[in-house]
């Protein structure tokens, strides 16, 4: 079962949010979370809250009767996209102007666990 998270509008440029979901593309999501808490750049603060956020939509379509420790759950897909851009204008010599493109991103991830339900409901009647 798969359970998406958005994030739109990211006020970060989507190359720098590239460098830290690299990072945790295919990993169990204990271990993606530990390696957002613990990095240095802005972008792995706002992943970390949509990846929790995906969490907790794979356990809400389960009605909160299955933990996401029990299954496995890993990061399936996760990828950030072009947002729109403010553009601003900022003063340069000789009366000219030069645009400023303030950009933003969309930051997409796809939860999903490696152990099928059934198997488990199985084991444990």
């Amino acid at each position: 079962m798969k359970a998406v998270a958005k994030l739109k509008n990211c006020p970060l440029s989507a190359r720098k949010m590239r460098m830290v979901v690299d990072l945790v593309r295919g990993k169990n999501v204990e271990d993606a979370l530990s390696i957002l808490k613990y990095s240095k750049r802005e972008a792995a603060e706002w992943a970390e809250k949509v990846l929790l956020s995906a969490i907790a939509n794979w356990e809400n379509k389960l009605d909160d009767a299955y933990s996401s420790d029990d299954y496995g759950l890993y990061v399936s897909e996760i990828f950030s996209d072009e947002g729109t851009f403010l553009k601003r204008f900022r003063p340069a010599p000789q009366g000219r102007a030069h645009r400023i493109r303030k950009r933003t991103n969309h930051l997409t991830i796809v939860v999903e666990n490696r152990k099928p339900i059934s198997e488990l409901e199985n084991s444990n009647s």
